[in-house]
């Protein structure tokens, strides 16, 4: 019988603690996501997916979906959120893409930003200016809204700080009404956002739905068990993975009691690390199979987005892959170790290096800018075959016909 069985908890090594979280993410064995519709259910099983307009290889949303979707498109991705609706743009861990389903709980988050736009002097008649605009000419961006000037703002998307900026006038009203949730994202052209009314897109249904948080406590539970079925296994400790959760240490130990009480997430112990780890009650079945040595962990290669949900807690990474990863773009250039662009290379349940591919899709190539395996990795026949695989399939994620290495 395993101490979880008794009430308490079980312990578990951390490969087994590696290899719950990869297979949990789909990022080990078989695949589990394929196509649109797999982009889509790993969205929802995460919850949300952080958006970020970087692109170098790939914006870290596409890098995300592409490593653990079979067969996955970026036009995929544009679909879900554009035509099909079923994604949104909204914040969550900071500027995210999540289930347009989860849109009746955070109406406490769009409550708060319409109290606090209302706090701004001519910002509500501004608000009613644009939405007579927006009624009767459709999307519009910053620039083709016809409201000119600026004020000091502060973006309720951020409403956890407390600071102003002078704004340009029409960018910033747009930002109020789509945080207000009255506007959503109709599309981007580049970073361009072009905003619409939500209610175009949207059923009354979906908009107008009661909060099935009952209190805001309630709503914190509710996001602190999406962020720990995001990472599959996540620690009792401070962490990144719960960015955007307004928790101090006593609140995220009530929290974790109170679910574990309730048998909605289970706690297990991992040798040689102190703080107990947590996972979602309907994950059992795959702990066991890790625990047992049943699951399928078929080996594959994946190169891992920054800022991926894998990569939220980089020193709960560190503590159990012995793998120390910094995302260097705002690294000033002298100081960068690896590059501007890295993503960190997954094979089997090991973190195995890291590698920088910039795709040049004006001439159809993907050129790889350095690649850095571990020390204690040995370059066998096995290693490079799987390299040139994922390469192959890289490149055509990114429209790119052939790849050039340019590392010695």
């Amino acid at each position: 019988m395993s101490r979880i069985q008794e009430g308490r908890f079980r312990t578990i090594t951390k490969l087994q603690a590696r290899q719950f979280i990869l297979a949990k993410q789909g990022l080990i064995g078989p695949y589990r996501f394929i196509g649109k519709e797999g982009a889509c259910a790993y969205v929802r099983q995460a919850g949300c997916i952080q958006f970020d307009p970087v692109d170098v290889c790939g914006k870290n949303a596409e890098l995300t979906l592409q490593s653990r979707v079979k067969g996955f498109r970026k036009t995929m991705l544009q679909e879900l959120l554009y035509q099909d609706r079923k994604l949104v743009d909204y914040a969550d861990k900071e500027l995210s893409i999540w289930p347009a389903e989860d849109w009746p709980y955070f109406s406490s988050y769009r409550e708060r930003s319409r109290e606090t736009g209302s706090t701004f002097d001519g910002l509500e008649d501004l608000k009613v200016e644009a939405l007579a605009y927006i009624e009767e000419n459709g999307p519009v961006c910053s620039d083709t809204l016809p409201i000119e000037g600026e004020i000091y703002w502060h973006s309720s998307m951020h409403w956890s700080g407390n600071w102003h900026k002078k704004s340009q006038a029409a960018r910033s009203v747009l930002e109020q009404l789509y945080t207000d949730g009255v506007l959503i994202i109709h599309h981007k052209n580049g970073s361009r956002k072009y905003y619409d009314l939500a209610k175009r897109y949207f059923p009354e249904s979906v908009l107008c739905a009661e909060n099935p948080c009952k209190d805001e406590e309630d709503f914190l539970a509710w996001r602190v068990l999406r962020r720990i079925g995001a990472v599959g296994l996540l620690w009792d400790k401070n962490s990144t993975a719960l960015l955007g959760i307004s928790l101090n240490a006593e609140k995220r130990k009530q929290i974790l009691a109170d679910m574990t009480k309730a048998g909605i997430i289970y706690p297990a112990a991992v040798e040689g690390i102190k703080p107990l780890f947590y996972y979602r009650a309907e994950d059992n079945a795959l702990m066991q199979a890790v625990v047992e040595g049943s699951a399928d962990l078929k080996p594959r290669m994946s190169f891992i987005a920054p800022l991926d949900p894998l990569m939220w807690d980089k020193a709960m990474i560190q503590a159990l892959w012995d793998f120390q990863y910094s995302w260097e773009i705002y690294t000033p250039a002298v100081k960068r170790k690896y590059g501007y662009y890295t993503l960190p290379v997954l094979f089997g349940d090991q973190f195995v290096g890291r590698i920088a591919p910039v795709s040049d899709r004006k001439e159809g190539i993907l050129r790889v800018k350095g690649l850095w395996w571990e020390p204690e990795v040995r370059q066998t026949k096995k290693l490079q075959a799987a390299l040139e695989r994922t390469l192959l399939a890289f490149g055509k994620f990114n429209d790119c016909r052939s790849t050039e290495l340019l590392y010695s």
